[in-house]
């Protein structure tokens, strides 16, 4: 009787150390998933949005050239899609206007100018050109430099190249690169087609 009493607290305190064996696993497990989960779920920094990108490649134009400065007043033109220059987007039309502001905040003088059904340059064999308009339109705002620039859709990004071209003969002043995100607010400034 003696043996049996032993053997069943035996038993009973194995069965207790199993089960403690068990919970504790079990919590180290979920401890682990817990981590694997949170470094997942770790907030990183945001995504730059279009008008901080425009922002710091306006600085960064004013910092490589500041006799940049020297050429206004300028006027802008709408940003472009790179895949056909007759082309722009929400995206490339927001892109010029910011652009021509945070210019403006850097000590350019920016003319307003807008037209409709222009997008104020042209290709030829590959290049872009100034149009006989922009021309025309530099002369009679007394313009000495036009913002212009285009944009190309990645899978993941879309690349916007910024530049002020002197009027007289397109010389490049200063220009600025930078990539967007290919999110779904970019998608939908991307989807806005067609002109002024």
């Amino acid at each position: 009787m003696l043996i049996t009493l032993f053997a069943a607290r035996r038993a009973r305190s194995i069965s207790h150390a199993t089960r403690g064996m068990a919970i504790g696993i079990s919590l180290l497990v979920l401890a682990g998933c817990s981590a694997l989960g949170n470094a997942n779920n770790t907030s990183s920094e945001p995504e730059p949005d279009l008008s901080e990108l425009v922002h710091a490649a306006a600085e960064q134009m004013v910092a490589s050239n500041p006799e940049i400065k020297r050429y206004s007043p300028m006027i802008a033109a709408t940003f472009v899609s790179i895949d056909n220059l007759s082309q722009s987007s929400t995206l490339g039309r927001i892109s010029s206007e910011i652009m021509a502001s945070a210019l403006s905040r850097q000590g350019m003088q920016v003319r307003e100018v807008k037209m409709r059904d222009s997008m104020f340059i042209e290709e030829s064999v590959g290049e872009l050109i100034l149009s006989r308009q922009v021309q025309r339109l530099t002369a009679q705002h007394n313009a000495r430099s036009i913002l212009m620039g285009t944009y190309a859709q990645g899978q993941d990004y879309v690349y916007v190249s910024a530049r002020v071209v002197r009027a007289g003969d397109a010389m490049v002043l200063g220009s600025a690169d930078f990539r967007l995100p290919l999110n779904n607010n970019t998608r939908s400034l991307l989807e806005g087609q067609g002109g002024w």
